[in-house]
């Protein structure tokens, strides 16, 4: 089996295992407002690439094997973030989608929550998808194979820590601040802002899904920083290639609107820098990214999936 064909077996397959951990992790009625509960599941289930939990799993197993332990168990000790990590990102599309914000119609390639479901009840459910994922980390898992349970537990208080600030102010909340700032504005961002906002808001959680995953395996010190590295250049690769994407994509691969940025006059990668400077640009980020596991001796699915992320079309 080639590496290309190698890699879309295992994503295929945790995409499989992510969407069943999913349903048996979200609320539903009566415990949650049927409307609510509705209203979630529209956006979670609404397809996606899944990127952020499969690099949490991905993660997770290059870890573990860089020890000599079972990839399933690694999984299933990451498999709880791996989720939180798809409710967090969830969240952040329907609230960026509202028309305080991007005022977008399209995501996923059906209409946006709130054209569905209304301002008020998008509003609501992303605030529910946020919460639940916090109440989900805590929550699982209990135990381990052959990892003591108050192992688990510093596992995840350190797992919260890294989630959190990935999502909060001094991250994706953050960037997502500076960039609606900016568009509102029209206020000029240089190369090193545009760098440091998507750092933050698309960049922070991406590292923190790779560091997460990690972090619940039981890495080492040495091969977290491998990992944080390769999580910054990943986040920054994703970022580029987006942007390039809104250039040159059209709406109907993409599943959201292709020249939304343009539109809006957003700080972009082609923007500043063109297209062609930009993806020498992501590939760049792509090559440091592997490095910084090479230096460590972790791979795993983590190799393939940078690779992906810069050639992906949607």
């Amino acid at each position: 089996m080639s590496a290309d064909a190698d890699l879309r077996a295992w994503l295929e397959a945790r995409r499989t295992d992510i969407d069943g951990a999913l349903e048996r992790f979200l609320p539903s009625a009566p415990a949650c407002p049927p409307r609510v509960g509705e209203a979630m599941r529209y956006s979670l289930f609404a397809g996606g690439k899944r990127l952020r939990p499969v690099l949490a799993l991905a993660s997770a197993e290059a870890a573990a094997a860089a020890r000599g332990a079972a990839a399933d168990s690694a999984r299933a000790l990451a498999m709880p973030v791996a989720c939180a990590l798809e409710l967090i990102h969830t969240y952040s599309l329907v609230h960026d989608d509202l028309p305080a914000m991007d005022d977008d119609t399209l995501r996923r390639g059906r209409p946006t929550n709130h054209v569905v479901f209304g301002e008020g009840m998008a509003i609501l459910a992303g605030d529910a998808l946020l919460t639940e994922a916090f109440a989900l980390i805590a929550r699982e898992p209990q135990r381990g194979d052959d990892v003591a349970d108050e192992t688990v537990a510093v596992r995840k208080l350190r797992t919260l820590q890294i989630v959190a600030d990935a999502a909060g102010p001094c991250g994706m909340v953050g960037g997502q601040a500076i960039d609606l700032e900016a568009a509102g504005t029209g206020r000029s961002v240089d190369g090193e802002g545009l760098r440091a906002m998507h750092a933050r808001k698309t960049g922070a959680l991406i590292r923190a899904s790779a560091l997460a995953g990690a972090v619940m395996a039981g890495a080492d010190e040495a091969q977290l920083h491998a990992i944080q590295c390769y999580g910054d250049e990943l986040g920054l690769a994703f970022q580029i290639v987006d942007d390039i994407l809104d250039v040159e994509g059209a709406s109907q691969d993409l599943g959201k609107t292709a020249g939304k940025d343009a539109a809006a006059n957003k700080p972009t990668y082609p923007a500043l820098y063109g297209l062609d400077a930009s993806r020498a640009m992501a590939a760049a980020c792509v090559e440091r990214a592997l490095e910084a596991l090479r230096a460590k001796r972790l791979a795993g699915q983590l190799p393939a999936i940078a690779q992906w992320v810069i050639a992906r079309t949607s």
